[in-house]
């Protein structure tokens, strides 16, 4: 019989085979004039120093960190491998948001040059950086699981264990913590990232396009360099960082479920296995993404759309056999589970679009608030994003039951529960599957954003700005629904995290008992629906402070440099990039400490059951409040576009002042705090698994 798990290994290379192809594609077109070069070099090493001083405190902080676990391990809490595993997620993570924003930052200038030619040129070149960033992700995430789960079956197969636990629970417990380690570095990055990603945009907006009243993207603007590389470490890397984390996390607890529910090493064998056919039919998808000279910008949606439809319908077929492979006909009904992730991440996009994107109703209504000012739209983005949580929440609802129910969670017999937790963790699986291309949907709206901001800062001629802020426009419309994607990805991994620690309490001899009359898991609860918004808060002033800072500095420049706003004088860029670098370092660290400390202080302080209900807290109200953010964001930065479009006085009007400020708003609602709220409920889940021995033999509330 043909082993199906080797398909796992082959599908990483492939992955980043297919990756490097592209990289060699895209360096294979010219970047353009010397000023275009001049530009993308600019936002590169913009890019890059801050990267650097990321890993750089990141790795002081992954030293601690690994240091701890180090002494747990050595104390008995933890396995011997679980120190490493944390170290290795981090790099990984780190590793994959540092390739995508490498490609992102060659291919702005390349992506604008070629659309001087013709819009095809520049979409598929634009997504072909996107589908780099994709495939990075997928490739990494699946190699280095491959590389633990084959060196540790080598481990504990050569040496006979001293435990009461498996060796497939050694194994699923020891690649958990390599979850964490990918949870810790995708906070940072989302974070930092965002932070300073909408510092940048916000201060680049408010005294340009609202004080001054020159165009987006103009060179005369001190910010504007700051704003182009904000895209590319908050956009590319941080989400790539981001998903990266949901793609191993849902791996690593769907194969812990899959042990708990009697599968065995089949169990870890189903997920791994779906992970590398959705790579194939990712690359297969990416065929269909093309497009006309003369496209539309509806046209240009279903083009993306025509490749993501495309994997999602090969996987749906190849998935079949894997799972018939693997578990046997006797449990094809957890084929189910995959379908019902794969419809359940499309929907979710489809419902995100419809809010946010200015060919429907809401965003068009929203853009004509702006007509009797900044307030009325604010209030009425606000009223949108409110909205926009009811479909997103009751197809996560229905996912979760059909997933549990098609894999036979509500049968009588014994393990009936256990398989059914592990039909939810496929479906969150199923939904990540094909990441590949999902990603490279999302991915590619920053690559086209920086493409504009170079023909702009350029000078190109009007047509290439005209082709790049069609690429752009539909940058945000599947920016949003790639936000939309991996929120619902996260609640489903959350949960499967969820279940994940509750099979870890038992292994370590402990018992979860969510009762809602026991006063310890209600007020676990209530803290874990406090976090996002606390969390959020954090988030959201930090940006304040440091968009603060970026329109003070603007301000000064505008004053103090001769002939700066005549075009006679070079603003000095460096300065703001620099102060967004140094305030996106220091803001990010106390939301990282409250998302690491919460759940093992409310875990010593008041027990287990506590835990599991500051989880379930986190993740219902974190999921609502992200998909609100995300959409409210997404809403009013369309709603701008719309208006420049010529609708309700276009640019330079009332209403278009309006939106400028309501997008403005949004942007941190949509970049900074709404995608960081994914990463509190994952990175929450994650820790409680790796303490919860600790928190077991040590909490007061035994």
């Amino acid at each position: 019989m043909f082993d199906v798990f080797i398909l796992a290994p082959i599908g990483a290379f492939v992955a980043l085979f297919f990756a490097a192809v592209l990289t060699n594609k895209i360096f294979k077109h010219d970047e353009g004039t010397a000023q275009m070069q001049e530009i993308a070099q600019a936002v590169r090493e913009g890019a890059g120093a801050y990267l650097r001083r990321q890993y750089k405190g990141s790795a002081t902080f992954f030293l601690v960190v690994f240091v701890i676990l180090l002494y747990m391990s050595f104390k008995g809490y933890l396995g011997m491998f679980v120190p490493f595993a944390f170290l290795t997620g981090g790099l990984f993570s780190g590793l994959s948001g540092f390739c995508g924003m490498k490609i992102a930052t060659h291919a702005s200038a390349r992506t604008a040059n070629a659309c001087r030619s013709s819009l095809n040129a520049g979409l598929r070149l634009a997504f072909s950086s996107g589908a780099v960033m994709g495939f990075v992700v997928v490739g990494l995430g699946l190699m280095d699981l491959c590389l633990w789960y084959f060196s540790l079956d080598w481990y504990y197969s050569s040496h006979a264990l001293d435990v009461s636990a498996s060796k497939s629970e050694m194994i699923t417990s020891t690649m958990l913590t390599f979850g964490m380690g990918a949870s810790f570095q995708a906070l940072f990055a989302r974070v930092g990232g965002g932070i300073f990603t909408k510092a940048a945009d916000v201060g680049a907006d408010l005294v340009g396009k609202v004080e001054a009243g020159i165009p987006e993207d103009d060179p005369r603007n001190p910010a504007v360099i700051a704003d182009n590389v904000g895209d590319n470490v908050g956009d590319v890397a941080g989400m790539g960082a981001d998903l990266y984390e949901s793609y191993v996390g849902s791996i690593v607890a769907t194969g812990a479920l899959g042990v708990a529910a009697g599968f065995g090493v089949k169990g870890i064998t189903v997920p791994m296995t779906l992970a590398a056919v959705g790579i194939f039919a990712s690359i297969f998808g990416m065929i269909f993404v093309k497009t006309s000279e003369d496209a539309t910008q509806k046209s240009l949606l279903q083009a993306l759309r025509k490749g993501i439809f495309s994997a999602s319908i090969l996987m749906a077929v190849l998935a079949f056999f894997i799972i018939r492979e693997v578990l046997g006909s006797e449990n094809i009904g957890i084929y189910g589970s995959v379908i019902t992730g794969l419809i359940a991440g499309l929907l979710i996009g489809l419902c995100t679009e419809y809010f946010t994107s200015a060919h429907y109703n809401p965003t068009k209504k929203l853009a004509g608030t702006a007509v009797t000012g900044p307030a009325t739209i604010i209030i009425e983005g606000i009223s949108i994003g409110m909205m926009s949580t009811m479909m997103p929440m009751l197809i996560v609802a229905a996912g979760i039951l059909a997933s549990f129910g098609l894999s036979g969670g509500f049968g009588a017999e014994e393990g009936s529960f256990a398989k059914g937790l592990y039909g939810i963790g496929i479906a969150a699986v199923g939904m990540l599957s094909t990441l590949g291309i999902t990603l490279a949907t999302d991915a590619y709206g920053p690559v086209a954003d920086n493409a504009g901001g170079n023909a702009q800062m350029a000078g190109l001629e009007p047509k290439v700005r005209e082709r790049t802020d069609a690429l752009d426009s539909l940058g945000n419309t599947t920016a949003a629904t790639g936000k939309g994607f991996a929120i619902g990805s996260a609640a489903l991994t959350a949960l499967a995290l969820i279940s994940a620690f509750k099979e870890k309490v038992a292994i370590e001899g402990g018992d979860i008992v969510l009762n809602l009359i026991d006063p310890l898991v209600l007020i676990g609860l209530f803290i874990g629906t406090m976090m996002p918004y606390v969390f959020s808060s954090l988030t959201m002033s930090a940006v304040g402070r440091a968009a603060s800072q970026v329109v003070v500095e603007v301000r000064r420049q505008f004053k103090e440099i001769n002939g700066l706003m005549e075009g006679k004088a070079k603003p000095d860029y460096a300065r703001c990039v620099d102060i967004v670098t140094t305030a996106a370092l220091k803001e990010m660290r106390m939301p990282a400490l409250l998302a690491i400390l919460t759940p093992i202080v409310i875990g010593l302080l008041l027990g287990i059951n506590s835990v599991g209900g500051l989880l379930i807290g986190a993740t219902a109200s974190g999921f609502v409040l992200a998909v609100m953010m995300a959409n409210s964001g997404g809403a009013w930065d369309n709603a701008k576009k719309y208006i420049e479009e010529g609708n309700y006085g276009g640019k330079g009007s009332t209403a278009h002042k309006a939106g400028v400020v309501g997008d403005t708003v949004g942007d941190p609602f949509k970049d900074t705090a709404g995608p960081s709220i994914n990463i509190l409920i994952k990175l929450m889940s994650m820790v409680s698994i790796v303490f919860a021995a600790f928190i077991l033999q040590n909490t007061f509330f035994h």
